[in-house]
């Protein structure tokens, strides 16, 4: 599915970023990573801020490619996530394993479930793996909109 034919059938909306939002969604993004590294803070927590990031580059991709999600519409994040590919050229083998990540995400929100170490590990660094992958596209082929970053 393209992005056009999500923005059709309403899964994604037209959105139009400029450089200040992007760099506050960045920073916001960066600022959730390194709360995830505090060894202070509980597993689910520090996977929740983890997973936080992920969705915060999974918009920035959106936002630099013309859309946002649809946020009235469910399944939302599994929408920003799998539109990676299209938005930015993840691989869709790690698209695979961020949406394991909020699969994950859901089961430790809505039932409770704790989170494993070895997940958390995964989140943490499948987090770093896609914002230095968000930042680096952003420079090569939006470099207008990163402004001072």
């Amino acid at each position: 599915m393209t992005l056009q034919n999500l923005l059709a059938i309403r899964q994604l909306q037209a959105h139009s970023a400029d450089a200040a939002a992007i760099g506050k969604l960045l920073a916001a993004a960066e600022r959730n990573l390194a709360d995830a590294q505090v060894e202070a803070i509980s597993p689910d927590s520090r996977f929740d801020v983890a997973y936080k990031c992920v969705m915060q580059c999974a918009m920035l991709g959106l936002w630099a490619n013309g859309y946002r999600t649809s946020t009235s519409q469910p399944g939302h994040h599994q929408t920003a996530i799998q539109c990676l590919t299209h938005t930015m050229g993840v691989p869709k083998d790690d698209v695979v394993v961020l949406d394991a990540l909020r699969r994950q995400r859901n089961i430790s929100d809505y039932e409770g479930d704790p989170v494993s170490g070895p997940t958390l590990i995964a989140c943490l660094d499948e987090a770093a793996k896609l914002l230095a992958h968000t930042k680096r596209w952003l420079r090569e082929h939006r470099p207008e909109l990163m402004g001072n970053v």
